[in-house]
């Protein structure tokens, strides 16, 4: 089951969409942001989807005007020119796990079931949890842990992973907890397992790599006027599609002309916009989705 798609209406709003335009949705899942675009595409309008998870294929849509390409979205550009094409009009980006991914319960995305340590979003990728959890030195395993998780106690949860895994390999989910348990108090052990998760995740798929490599690939794929409507759903991912979206990089200040004026590839359009209280209730998956949206900027 592929969850409902997230401020679908907001998002696919923000694309702007041309009767005759071509659109790239990079998050294809369960295809829900995908059949709202093509509702609103003419006969010449063209949809390119994207989703590195083989699992996405099954959703594939029988329409002439859809493309699915089953890749991570940091190739964008090269499989785009793969297809003779060169300019978009409009990219939609939901980042984050989908609900059928953290449902499988083999996959080892969830905290709720026992499975071995994987959270690979694609089968073909050769780096898994167990190789974060069971190889990775004292100090990657820290920032790992402390970067992407949050977690403030990072260097101790470290040692004790080290400590643990040189008696026994740490090869499912249940055993990484059972290693972990002492940094688990009952109360809290939901939202700390989900933080641990969430480190490990983002560094088996290489998430913040992978969203700044798309990012920089935005502006020149997109014509005059063209959009972008992303959803992010952790500080970490708003944080650089903000900062893009602002300054045209991710750390630093931009460099500025004579008379003090920036360029940057994108302008933002409107403000920040997050899911209204009835579709946090019917999805809680949306409590902390967070849409920005930007145009070319070609303002000189």
């Amino acid at each position: 089951m592929y969850h409902n798609p997230v401020l679908l209406k907001e998002s696919v709003d923000g694309l702007d969409i041309k009767e005759n335009g071509v659109y790239v949705d990079v998050t294809f899942g369960g295809g829900g942001h995908s059949k709202e675009i093509l509702k609103r595409l003419g006969a010449d309008g063209k949809l390119f989807a994207f989703d590195q998870d083989e699992d996405a294929q099954a959703n594939t849509l029988g329409d002439p005007r859809f493309t699915l390409i089953v890749e991570n979205f940091r190739y964008i550009a090269q499989f785009l020119k793969f297809y003779g094409i060169r300019k978009v009009d409009g990219i939609l980006a939901d980042f984050g796990v989908s609900s059928h991914q953290f449902d499988q319960a083999e996959r080892g995305f969830s905290t709720r079931f026992d499975a071995d340590l994987d959270m690979r979003m694609s089968k073909r990728n050769t780096l898994s949890a167990y190789e974060v959890v069971n190889k990775y030195t004292y100090d990657d395993l820290r920032k790992v842990l402390f970067d992407y998780g949050d977690i403030r106690n990072a260097n101790a949860m470290a040692k004790v992973l080290i400590a643990s895994r040189e008696v026994e390999e740490i090869r499912t989910t249940d055993a990484l907890k059972q290693a972990l348990k002492q940094f688990l108090p009952e109360h809290r052990q939901h939202k700390i397992l989900a933080q641990i998760y969430q480190a490990i995740r983002i560094e088996v798929n290489q998430e913040i790599e992978v969203i700044k490599e798309f990012l920089k690939q935005v502006p020149d794929l997109l014509n005059p006027k063209g959009r972008l409507s992303v959803i992010s759903y952790h500080s970490l991912e708003d944080r650089l599609v903000k900062r893009y979206i602002r300054a045209g990089q991710f750390e630093g200040e931009p460099e500025k002309d004579f008379y003090g004026n920036i360029e940057v590839p994108l302008k933002k359009v409107g403000g920040l916009i997050v899911p209204s209280r009835e579709e946090i209730k019917l999805n809680n998956r949306a409590r902390s989705a967070k849409l920005r949206i930007a145009e070319r900027n070609d303002e000189k």
